[in-house]
């Protein structure tokens, strides 16, 4: 066996010690050959410095650009920043309207007319119809999702849209994305204050003015609310505080002011209109040209097709089958009365609240709808397409609770100058029935004569002034209530002067003919001034027995959301002005007029109607006032510049439009009596005295029965001692 051999060495030895190591020669260094210098192309001579020159210019330029961008940068991101720090939370900002809202019911507590901002409370971008966020997308800004708040693009591309048209590069088109339009609703974070400026139409105005500094300032607050907010965030603010028309703010608003539907039920065609409206809100809304809307829906379809979120099929259906107001929406104007409720109610719950507020009126659907029916009916048929002629009517209850109104020919308008309320006129006639009122209540009967014929008053200071009879006819010797049922004008003012100018306006005023009253011989022939709805208030206190009334349309005043009432009625029945016995003879006198009279065009088939006719001088104005057991309804016939009326007098078309207004809200019910009471019939003259017995005189009795005189000689004296006279 052989023995174990150690592992051979996987090294050589070293041959030799370091100290004896020889160090290697290095390799001999070729020489290098000299190298020539560079030549330097392009800097010799003039040409070389010039292009030196730029080239520094260049460099020096693109550095200071590149530091002013930097410093740009840096400040407009401080700048965002900082107002990002300061912009609220998303709760605040969703209801954004300076003033509330005031939703009108009606006497059976339905909904009817809408004024004020209206807002139908929050909603989000997720959970409104998909319709309508993709139709605002696809009309406002297609690329929202990928913009930081401004869109170059869209700005070059308004400008050149702008210089095109020979416009501005900041006027028209403004290229602004969803976000600047939201800054921009915001008025980039301003609140109005009242005492900054003259009024809120002012601060608005100012939040919309385009200038390249406020421009400026919207897109830096549009970056810092991209940075605060989420992009629904923001597209949840603008679809709560963008104007929708027809008075809605946001999304939820507009849906039900027009469709009556909650927004997250709008189909595709009704969400194109409603984001068709964000461009002209007031002239595109439904309400004011349903026509208009709907051809800017139809474009909004077609972005929607374009941009992929409709197929051309649905498109199509729905361009076919547009959007139409729902049958409530069509009512919600309220036409005269609720502009009336609105006027007449306190400014700080209906103008000026910035609370919403539910206001209870008087208002009747159904004698509404009847008196606009018979207006419709009379000018239709009796009056010419050419006439400019215009109308009003008012229905009352007897406490003054106005049940209709209508203040010109365009029946069911809202927001035009309301004829009933607001034109002051001559009453004419009209005014007579407050004459006899005064007599009757001093103790006159109504079978008291006065004597009918040509007649003349000397007034100081001014010519005799002869009035006469409409007909220029004279009846002699007639009785209180002929004189009324003919109209005689004659009779009337002598009743006026033979019991006071002074009482018969106090009379007129208690009852609410409260202008002023020129205390002359003509008041009696109606040259003082009211309004319809004043005369008609005037009216009702006689049916009532005599007690004075103050119309009023509103019954109930509460916040949303309250129970408890603020404020109620501030109408009704007042003081008594004359006694009831004399209201139900004067009751009586009326009704000859309308079933014997002047009249009689006013005639209610079954039914008892009292009123008077009244045509003022030239035949500016006719009026027919007069009422049944149940309603009093007042109709005024004119025109709006004062021009004369031809061949239109009192109890003309104004009684025809009584008689079908009435006919209509008086259609159902059971006829009633009307509250009259016909006076006692004058006894027989006595036989005459024996020659030999001398009779003594004897005073005038006061109480009604007895047939009296009302110019007795001694009477006449005095008068033709004052004034003169003659037969």
């Amino acid at each position: 066996m052989s023995s174990p051999r150690k592992p051979g060495k996987l090294v050589a030895d070293r041959r030799y010690s370091k100290k004896t190591e020889t160090p290697r020669k290095p390799a001999a260094k070729k020489p290098r050959k000299p190298r020539k210098p560079a030549v330097k192309r392009g800097r010799r001579g003039p040409v070389g410095l010039i292009l030196g020159l730029f080239g520094w210019l260049f460099r020096l330029f693109f550095r200071l650009t590149a530091t002013v961008v930097i410093l740009a940068v840096v400040g407009i991101g401080s700048w965002v920043l900082y107002v990002s720090s300061t912009l609220p939370e998303l709760d605040t900002l969703l209801d954004g309207r300076a003033r509330g809202s005031v939703t009108l019911l009606d006497r059976e507590g339905r909904l009817f007319a809408l004024r004020g901002d209206q807002y139908g409370g929050a909603v989000t971008a997720t959970s409104v119809s998909k319709h309508l966020k993709n139709a605002v997308l696809a009309t406002e800004d297609k690329r929202f999702y990928q913009h930081i708040g401004v869109s170059p693009r869209g700005v070059a591309s308004a400008v050149r849209i702008n210089l095109a048209e020979g416009r501005g590069p900041l006027q028209g088109h403004g290229g602004s994305t969803i976000t600047q339009q939201t800054a921009k609703l915001l008025c980039l974070g301003r609140t109005y204050k009242p005492r900054e400026w003259d009024s809120e139409a002012d601060f608005v105005a100012d939040c919309r003015q385009s200038s390249l500094e406020r421009k400026i300032n919207e897109a830096i607050f549009a970056m810092a609310m991209e940075m605060k907010y989420t992009k629904d965030d923001i597209l949840s603010i603008y679809l709560n505080r963008a104007y929708m028309g027809g008075g809605a703010y946001g999304a939820e608003a507009a849906a039900q002011r027009y469709f009556a539907k909650h927004a997250a039920a709008l189909n595709p065609a009704e969400g194109a209109m409603i984001a068709g409206l964000l461009t002209a809100p007031s002239t595109l809304s439904p309400t004011a040209n349903l026509e208009r809307s709907q051809r800017r829906a139809a474009t909004v379809l077609r972005l929607m097709e374009e941009q992929g979120y409709l197929t051309a099929e649905e498109a199509a259906h729905y361009q076919q089958n547009p959007a139409t107001l729902s049958s409530q929406a069509k009512n919600l104007g309220g036409g005269y009365f609720a502009d009336w409720v609105m006027q007449s109610g306190p400014e700080y719950f209906t103008q000026d609240t910035t609370q919403d507020v539910v206001i209870s009126t008087t208002m009747d659907p159904r004698i509404q709808a009847a008196t606009q029916e018979a207006v419709l009916k009379v000018f239709n048929e009796k009056v010419s397409e050419s006439s400019k002629a215009e109308v009003a009517v008012v229905v009352m209850s007897a406490d003054g609770a106005v049940r209709a109104m209508v203040g010109g020919r365009d029946v069911d308008a809202t927001g035009l100058f309301n004829r009933a309320s607001q034109a002051v006129r001559q009453t004419g006639s009209a005014f007579k029935p407050f004459i006899y009122a005064t007599a009757l209540e001093l103790g006159y009967s109504p079978y008291d004569t006065v004597t009918d014929e040509p007649y003349c008053l000397s007034i100081p200071g001014q010519p005799q002034w002869c009035p006469e009879n409409y007909t220029r006819n004279y009846k002699g010797r007639v009785t209180l209530v002929e004189a009324l049922k003919q109209s005689l004008n004659i009779p009337a003012i002598k009743v006026s002067e033979s019991v006071g100018r002074d009482l018969v306006m106090r009379v007129a005023r208690d009852f609410g003919i409260y202008r002023d009253l020129q205390d002359v011989p003509s008041m009696a022939l109606g040259t003082s001034e009211a309004t319809l709805l004043e005369m008609t208030g005037a009216f009702a206190g006689i049916l009532n027995g005599g007690s004075s009334v103050t119309p009023y349309g509103l019954r109930e005043l509460r916040l949303k959301g309250d129970q408890e009432p603020l404020m109620g009625s501030g109408g009704g029945i007042g003081e008594r002005v004359i006694q009831e016995s004399a209201a139900r003879q004067l009751t009586w006198m009326m009704e000859k007029v309308v079933s014997e009279g002047t009249g009689r065009r006013a005639a209610l088939e079954g039914w008892q109607a009292a009123g008077k006719t009244g045509t003022s001088q030239e035949a500016r104005d006719a009026w027919f006032v007069g009422f049944t057991a149940d309603y009093v309804t007042g109709v005024w016939m004119g025109y709006d510049d004062n021009t004369p009326l031809k061949g239109v007098t009192g109890g003309g078309l104004p009684a025809e439009i009584w008689s079908e207004v009435m006919a209509r809200v008086q259609n159902g019910t059971t006829p009633k009596p009307l509250p009259m009471e016909e006076p006692e019939a004058p006894a027989p003259p006595p036989p005459p005295p024996a020659p030999e017995v001398v009779q003594q005189p004897q005073p005038a009795p006061t109480t009604p029965g007895r047939t009296r005189r009302v110019e007795s000689n001694a009477i006449e004296d005095v008068l033709r001692s004052i004034f003169g006279g003659g037969n």
